[in-house]
């Protein structure tokens, strides 16, 4: 019989973000990658088609994280192209992480920009946390992990 090899956990991660020093995100959304899928018909082919892989689409990754006095993020996305005129582009790394800290799978998004930016929403009937989301754009991610 093979020795058991369990899935990782979820709950345990960390990101690092070129320059940025300090931010503890609770949530990572949207890590995925697919190709279009073109179907092809010749006119001898009856009733059948092929199937061929067409262009390769990346999605955006969505960061939250509990909202404080940092405002590393906020300044990251406020100074993109309303106020510069260019992107300041930065490698983004998400690492699952077992319970002493070591590094079980790792993915970098290159060449990644905040396109998106979303306030928690307050309600004064409930007890939580603020929560705020950046939405991050890329060219491409690897798993190296």
């Amino acid at each position: 019989m093979a020795d058991r090899v369990d899935p990782y956990r979820s709950y345990r991660f960390a990101i690092e973000i070129d320059g940025i020093t300090e931010a503890y995100f609770t949530e990572v959304v949207g890590i995925e990658a697919s190709f279009d899928v073109i179907e092809f018909r010749s006119g001898d082919m009856g009733s059948g088609y092929w199937k061929m892989p067409g262009l390769f689409r990346n999605t955006t990754v969505t960061l939250k994280q509990g909202v404080t006095d940092n405002m590393e993020l906020w300044e990251w996305f406020k100074t993109e192209p309303i106020m510069s005129g260019a992107i300041e582009r930065k490698d983004v790394t998400v690492k699952a992480m077992d319970d002493q800290s070591a590094e079980l799978a790792v993915w970098t998004f290159y060449d990644a920009w905040p396109c998106k930016y979303i306030s928690g929403n307050f309600n004064a009937s409930e007890s939580g946390v603020l929560i705020e989301s950046v939405e991050i754009a890329y060219e491409g991610f690897m798993r190296s992990k």
